[in-house]
């Protein structure tokens, strides 16, 4: 079974490496910036490939809880969200609370770094095509979250159950208040006439030490996306730079995070890997077919039932201290 399980991994893997270099036009034409990222994120697409099989292999007689085909779903959903904008680490959170996949939160932070780590780089290598923007800043920002996700997930590792459910609570809240203001241009209009395209001196120490706790907290569950583009767009830069610091920030964190993760054997393996199965054909389908939608009303009701659950997890984390 397991061995089937990680036959149909690589698959959709290598299809997906497929789709993307001969179906979109096998590299990007946005310039040479463009196309070193794009060979760094099929990079990491492979390292994470291989670091995750070979964990699993490893303890295969040890993957952990859960239902490969729900969790295999809840990937697919989650990604396929995550594609469209809605996004993915609150989605899965939720539903796994919900389908009751999980028996131990303490791994949940490395289920969602692990799980959607292959997915969230195959979005990465579709849609950073083109990069308009200042190539230090560019790296800096991506650096300095893949240095916050590295020390956030050594952090998170090591905290106890109780401790995880709190943060995951209090980042689902936050999540869901950040897709609010997302959701009805608040943010957006943070970055309205904005013209710069890259940053300098004390605004780029800031965007440095901005991202760099956006990587951190990652780990925990909150989303780097709003957060990074209020940032950016705070600090001057037009929305045109502040997509691809986002969207690579999050691609080069996950992978990196994983290492811990995996090092520490602080996430479900079947369920991560279900996930990571689920989820590429769930980014591929979306973003080719389904980029049109009007999805405001779903985000509203998925905002709602993320504070839900968040409010959820702040009191189980009381019920599990009490206990």
């Amino acid at each position: 079974m397991v061995v089937q399980q990680i036959t149909i991994f690589l698959k959709f893997c290598g299809f997906s490496f497929l789709f993307i270099v001969i179906i979109i036009g096998k590299r990007p034409t946005g310039g040479f910036m463009a196309q070193i990222i794009f060979y760094v994120l099929i990079g990491l697409m492979i390292f994470q490939a291989i670091m995750l099989v070979r964990d699993v292999v490893t303890h295969r007689d040890d993957l952990g809880p859960g239902n490969w085909l729900v969790s295999g779903i809840i990937g697919f959903i989650a990604d396929f969200a995550d594609t469209i904008g809605i996004g993915s680490f609150a989605l899965t959170t939720m539903m796994l609370n919900i389908t009751k996949q999980n028996n131990d939160d303490r791994k949940l932070p490395g289920i969602l770094n692990v799980g959607h780590a292959i997915p969230v780089l195959t979005e990465a290598v579709i849609f950073v095509t083109v990069i308009k923007v200042d190539a230090l800043t560019l790296v800096s920002l991506i650096l300095a979250a893949i240095v916050g996700s590295w020390f956030g997930s050594k952090f998170v590792t090591k905290l106890s159950e109780t401790a995880v459910q709190k943060w995951i609570g209090w980042a689902l809240l936050i999540t869901a208040i950040l897709m609010l203001l997302r959701q009805t241009e608040v943010i957006a209009l943070l970055g309205k006439g904005n013209t710069a395209m890259g940053l300098t001196g004390a605004k780029l120490v800031i965007g440095i030490i901005g991202n760099f706790f956006f990587g951190a907290l990652m780990t925990v569950g909150v989303g780097l996306y709003a957060p990074c583009m209020a940032m950016v767009y705070m600090l001057g830069m037009t929305p045109l730079a502040a997509f691809p610091i986002m969207m690579c920030s999050c691609a080069g964190l996950q992978p990196v995070a994983s290492i811990n993760f995996i090092r520490e054997k602080a996430y479900s393996r079947k369920i991560a890997l279900a996930i990571t199965i689920g989820g590429i054909p769930g980014v591929i389908i979306a973003s080719q077919f389904l980029m049109n939608l009007d999805i405001s009303m779903v985000t509203y009701l998925v905002i709602v039932i993320i504070f839900y659950t968040g409010i959820q997890y702040i009191l189980k984390s009381r019920k599990t201290a009490a206990a």
